[in-house]
């Protein structure tokens, strides 16, 4: 009854984010102070998203603050699960590697990676940039609060940030001795463990280190290995040591490391859809001719076949050093860091039980190296921030992906030939394409941030960013027949030929793309006090995500040759929009606060993806226009010292504006090309044999990965109990989000909608000075739901996915000194 209350006000209130906030008693300023006495509620929430600790309620730029302590409270202990939190992310992934991590729907082009773009929502752990969504998909470990920045901030931070940046701070040293530990078991053997411990070493050295370690039964059962999959199997490590000899200078030395090693990630059947091929070449009919039946047509029950190997190997660490000097009025920040990851995934492409695809793996060596210095100064009439940030990065990968027996039936066309090539499994086993690939990039910006206080009410805050971009790339294929012999796809050979066959699988290919662009951007922010706890702020920025490279191969033109054209993708152009206003009323206890936003990109950097098993993977293209716009709100009450609530809510409204060129959806594809100089025909979708369109207008539709509507709620009861002879609190607590239907294809289809669905969580348990014991439910009421969808390759109308979490429950407990 509390959550469906809070849904309904919520969606009365037309769209709430509120930010289960951090709060922690700090000092607060003299003139505040005498105003705060009368309201010992009042909570004081302080972030650094513009680089210096304030409260978030003068900041003024749309912001969701999530403490610790609630993360772990709600089960959400990495960047993967914070949307359940903050309904303006949208984090997808179909393995780490594979993740996109979006704002508002614009960050990442949804679908297959590629080292050669950039993210455009700045993942920042203690000040230090994380490249690649991937390196950043490690547990939260022993983290004080996550800050979600929605909107460009770019002159605040050296990296791309044109959706916006997810701050992520960690519990710092202390010169107090202290110490937590928690250990949390639960169904589907699930173990965790945390343990983190403080204190001086010596009157001006301090350490702080932490651990973590997390396990899962997978929940998925493949019935060919007898084996559960897409387990959790995840280590933790944190050091950090902290040299302060006075309160003016101060040195913090950190090292991480991050290893998961689980068998992952792995698909259930979940659909088939009506493509154009011809009827006998659809998924169905190729199933029935090799007597292929999947263990289950309905992907609840959780079932899988996939007969290649399953491994999801992530190492992500590093060390970093980051110094604070305080110089008169400003403070003078440098971070220097240097961070690695290493991946090393094997996978089943064709998403069956068929040995079709018998191998596909592309392991990926990083290591990036980042500098930034920072200047922030704080006077009566201005403030500044100004930074320079140097990046400079290398990724190594080596692919392979193999053909296997089944091949030859599924991929190729049957002939009445007498040396019908479709009916001999040696024309396509063991046809192996070895992709050899590197990246060079190589970043540098200088950018900052000034704030004018004109009055004591009214403030202007223009900020600009230069920023240089350079990224080289290397990519070669070479393909082995059965027979270990390297063969050549030049000149075309000869239609009906083995030769033939095996070059539309797998063609070799060597490019080398190389670009490099200048750009400049700039915003003004102008932000006026109503009242005491009353802001208003309207936003203009001009941003831009640097230049990208097609690093995993490039696709071919009409007549089979290499398109070299698509080797470099242009820079999106951005242009966003806001207004906002932020309050706290009845004595601070409640907080409201309200957004308004648009965002218009220019050469938006989209996911291509070939559809085929000879054509590359997927690329990057640029669409024309992109839009997104939407409402949004924060709320939260602390009613009393018994009651707090939340309600979280987005209106998000994201389409692509102008894209005339796009790839098309399965049910479109598979045919045979409609003529190159006919206007596209996409009158007959799903029509076997019917001619397909080359490519596929999809202006006015809907971003991927993007659900119009999204909420998350929350509220917590608690009366004082004592308890064996502990006097403390028992408590409540219900959370829960709700997400509206989305598309899981670059280009939306029929076939990939997911349904929107609402998930429950609850927790109930005893807490008091230095100890925390309590029972939980997620996904209280087993709702059947997708996380994403996938379409398999080949233009068969096979759709692939994978099923979110069932129902789990457990207990945790948490002791602290």
């Amino acid at each position: 009854m509390i959550a469906r209350s809070l849904l309904l006000a919520t969606v009365a209130s037309a769209s709430f984010i509120a930010s289960n906030a951090y709060a922690e008693d700090v000092p607060q300023p003299a003139t505040d102070a005498a105003e705060q006495a009368s309201s010992p509620r009042a909570e004081v929430i302080i972030v650094t998203a513009r680089r210096r600790q304030e409260t978030a309620q003068e900041v003024p730029l749309a912001i969701s603050v999530i403490r610790g302590d609630s993360i772990e409270a709600t089960g959400n202990f990495n960047v993967v699960k914070l949307q359940q939190l903050a309904p303006t992310l949208q984090v997808y992934t179909t393995n780490p590697r594979n993740t996109s991590v979006n704002i508002r729907g614009l960050g990442v082009p949804f679908g297959l990676t590629s080292d050669g773009f950039e993210q455009g929502v700045g993942i920042y752990v203690d000040d230090v940039y994380n490249s690649r969504v991937a390196a950043a998909t490690f547990d939260f470990l022993d983290v004080s609060q996550v800050e979600v920045l929605r909107g460009p901030q770019g002159s605040l931070y050296g990296k791309n940030t044109t959706a916006g940046a997810i701050n992520i701070t960690t519990n710092q040293p202390t010169f107090d001795f202290e110490g937590r530990a928690e250990l949390t078991v639960g169904n589907l053997n699930y173990r965790q463990a945390k343990a983190a411990i403080s204190g001086p070493l010596s009157d001006t050295i301090a350490a702080r280190l932490a651990i973590a370690s997390t396990s899962r039964r997978g929940t998925i059962y493949n019935v060919t290995t007898n084996r559960w999959i897409n387990e959790q199997d995840n280590l933790g490590l944190r050091g950090q040591l902290l040299f302060k000899p006075n309160d003016d200078f101060s040195i913090t030395l950190s090292g991480d490391y991050s290893k998961q090693d689980p068998e992952c990630c792995g698909t259930v059947f979940v659909r088939v859809g009506r493509t154009q091929r011809p009827l006998n070449r659809q998924y169905d009919a190729l199933a029935a001719a090799q007597n292929y039946v999947v263990p289950s047509r309905n992907p609840y029950d959780r079932l899988t076949d996939l007969d290649s190997n399953l491994n999801a190997g992530n190492k992500i660490g590093g060390v970093s050093a980051r110094i604070k000097w305080d110089i008169g009025p400003g403070t003078l920040t440098s971070v220097t860091a240097w961070r690695f990851w290493d991946w090393k995934p094997e996978n089943d492409r064709d998403f069956t039980g068929l040995p079709i695809v018998s191998k596909s793996q592309n392991p990926s060596q990083q290591d990036q190296y980042s500098q930034e210095f920072r200047y922030n100064y704080e006077g009566d009439k201005i403030d500044f921030v100004v930074g320079l940030f140097g990046f400079k990065q290398r990724i190594d990968t080596q692919g392979t992906e193999q053909q296997g027996a089944a091949a030859s039936k599924w991929s190729l066309t049957p002939s009445t030939s007498p040396t019908n090539i479709a009916n001999n499994p040696a024309t396509l086993a063991g046809l192996t394409a070895s992709n050899t690939q590197w990246l060079k990039s190589t970043s540098a910006a200088l950018f900052g941030q000034v704030s004018w206080h004109v009055n004591d009410a009214l403030t202007i805050q223009p900020g600009a960013r230069l920023n240089y971009d350079k990224k080289s790339g290397f990519y070669q294929r070479v393909v082995t027949n059965g027979q270990g012999q390297v063969i050549s796809c030049t000149p075309a050979p000869a239609a009906g030929t083995v030769l033939a066959a095996q070059c539309g699988v797998y063609q070799p290919q060597v490019s080398a793309p190389s670009d490099s662009a200048w750009n400049f951007t700039y915003d003004l922010n102008v932000n006026y006090k109503i009242a005491r706890d009353i802001l208003a702020y309207a936003t203009y920025a001009k941003s831009f995500k640097t230049l990208g490279i097609n690093q995993n191969g490039l696709p071919l033109n009409a007549d089979n040759t290499v398109n070299f054209d698509a080797g470099t993708v242009k820079p999106e152009s951005v242009n966003h929009y806001e207004i906002g206003l932020k309050t706290q009323f009845w004595d601070r206890r409640a907080t409201f606060n309200l957004t308004a936003y648009r965002t218009d990109i220019k050469n938006f950097q989209a996911t291509v993806n070939g559809g085929q098993f000879g054509t590359v993977r997927g690329y990057l293209a640029n669409a024309g226009k992109v839009r997104s716009q939407g409402i949004e709100a924060d709320f939260k009450v602390v009613a009393s010292d018994r009651f707090t609530a939340y309600a979280n809510g987005a209106y998000t409204d994201a389409k692509y504006k102008k894209f005339v060129d796009a790839p098309c959806p399965p049910e479109l594809s598979g045919g045979t090309f409609q003529s190159a100089t006919a206007t596209p025909d996409y009158s007959q979708p799903g029509v076997p044999g019917a001619l397909s369109p080359r490519q596929c207008d999809i202006s006015g539709q809907r971003l991927p990965g993007v659900s119009h509507w999204a909420f998350s709620y929350g509220a917590e009861y608690n009366i004082p109990v004592t308890l064996l002879d502990k006097e403390g609190q028992a408590y409540l607590g219900v959370d829960g989000n709700y997400r509206s239907h989305w598309n899981s294809n670059a280009s939306p289809s029929i076939y990939t909608e997911v349904k929107g669905y609402a998930l429950t969580n609850f927790r109930a348990g005893f807490r008091g000075e230095g100890f925390d014991v309590f029972g939980w439910v997620r996904n209280a009421f087993d709702v059947n739901y997708i996380e994403n969808l996938q379409v398999a390759p080949g233009n068969t109308g096979l759709i692939a996915g994978q099923p979110g979490d069932p129902r789990t429950w457990g207990g945790t407990i948490k002791f602290s000194f």
